[in-house]
This record gives structure tokens, C-alpha cells and sequence, in this order.
């Protein structure tokens, strides 16, 4: 673990701040190790769709390409890992565990891609918002119950950019889902999920 921990530069991004840029050449890979950052695409007309957000665990940049596809701005203060590209196959024939970390972080991001096209291609902006809490609940807690009180640390605009909403069409919904005594909101950071079974069936559809 010492020679994994000197392969890596330790540093830090402040909110807002990017620490990949798009098209920028892809000479290195990341691992959060605190905080929470948004991942995103800018069109040519200057619009931005929110791809993605993570927090402590996640790899980045590793998807074979001579640029980053995608920036990554910091939503709090973020701590990250950077590994040399380079250095890769060395550091997988010495550490076979973290292969098997990177393969398992794969096919999570096939899964989450898979996911966002949906969300955006099918579901309604109630199944949409629906969707996206029970996946920020589900954050971190692979080990146990997904959580019923957590911090949601992006802005409504984040939210609306990510879910190919408005803003105003993001804070209604919240509304209406609290009206309806699905979820609460004790400040505008926090959610509460009140009645997870039916937050659930709305974001099946099946509601």
C-alpha cells in the first residue's frame, strides 16, 4: 500500500474550481478521496448537460481516449488521488486488487450511462426527480440500507442540468413531491424521504 500511495500526487480542488478539463490531454486518472464533483460536457452553443456526479471512491479519466471527454468541477472541497496514465499497467501488475477495482468502476459507469438515458429519453420530470433522489440516497451506502436523510450538496441548477430540466420545473417538482408527504426538505441542502416504497413506484412508473 506505501508504493500505491507513492505512485499517486495528493492534492485538492476548492468549490467551483475544475480540476479536469475537457479536451485537455488525458495523461493522468483520478480517485476521490473526499468531497463531491460534478462531471459535465459544454455544447458548441455554450450549454451544459451535467453528465454525473461522485464522491469518495470514484475513478476518473480512465476510459481510453488522448483527452478527457468530460471536465469535473468541485461542488465542495474535493481530495484526490492523481495517478500517471503511464504508470498504469505498471501499477495493475503490482496491485492485481486494484484490476479488479477498475474493472468493477467500469462497469458501474455502463450501468450509470445506461441509466442516464433513460432518465433522460423516457421517464417524466416527476419520475425523473424520483429517480435521482433514490440514486443520492443509494450514494455510499453499497454496505447497507440506502439512506433515508442526506445532504444534497448540488444546486437546484446542477439538478436541472443533470436531468435535462429547468430549474423551475426542478423546485416544483420538489414541491409537489413534498405536498404529496413523499419526501421532506429541512433546508436547501438536505432531503428526507418519507415514503420510500412510493418514491420508488414513481420512479418505476408505476404511479
Amino acid at each position: 500500500m506505501v508504493r500505491l500511495a507513492n505512485a499517486a500526487t495528493v492534492a485538492a480542488a476548492h468549490p467551483g474550481s475544475c480540476f479536469i478539463e475537457e479536451g485537455e490531454p488525458a495523461t493522468a486518472f483520478f480517485n476521490i478521496t473526499a468531497g463531491t464533483a460534478k462531471l459535465f460536457k459544454l455544447l458548441p452553443d455554450g450549454r451544459r448537460q451535467i453528465t454525473g456526479f461522485v464522491s469518495v471512491g470514484h475513478f476518473l479519466g480512465l476510459a481510453v481516449s488522448d483527452t478527457y471527454a468530460f471536465s469535473a468541477e468541485a461542488i465542495d472541497e474535493v481530495r484526490y488521488c492523481r495517478f500517471s496514465r503511464p504508470r498504469l499497467r505498471t501499477l495493475l501488475d503490482d496491485f492485481p486488487l486494484m484490476e479488479k477495482r477498475l474493472l468493477e468502476v467500469a462497469s458501474n459507469e455502463l450501468v450509470a450511462a445506461q441509466e442516464q438515458m433513460l432518465l433522460l429519453g423516457r421517464k417524466t420530470a416527476r419520475e425523473r426527480l424520483a429517480s435521482f433522489l433514490i440514486m443520492q440516497s443509494r450514494q455510499g451506502a453499497a454496505c447497507q440500507a440506502p439512506r433515508q436523510r442526506f445532504a444534497l450538496r448540488m444546486t437546484r441548477s446542477d439538478i436541472a442540468d443533470y436531468l435535462g430540466l429547468t430549474i423551475e420545473t426542478v423546485s416544483r417538482t420538489l414541491t409537489r413531491l413534498r405536498t404529496e408527504g413523499l419526501i421532506e426538505i429541512p433546508s436547501v441542502a438536505e432531503i428526507a424521504i418519507t415514503r420510500p416504497a412510493a418514491l420508488g413506484q414513481l420512479a418505476g412508473g408505476l404511479t
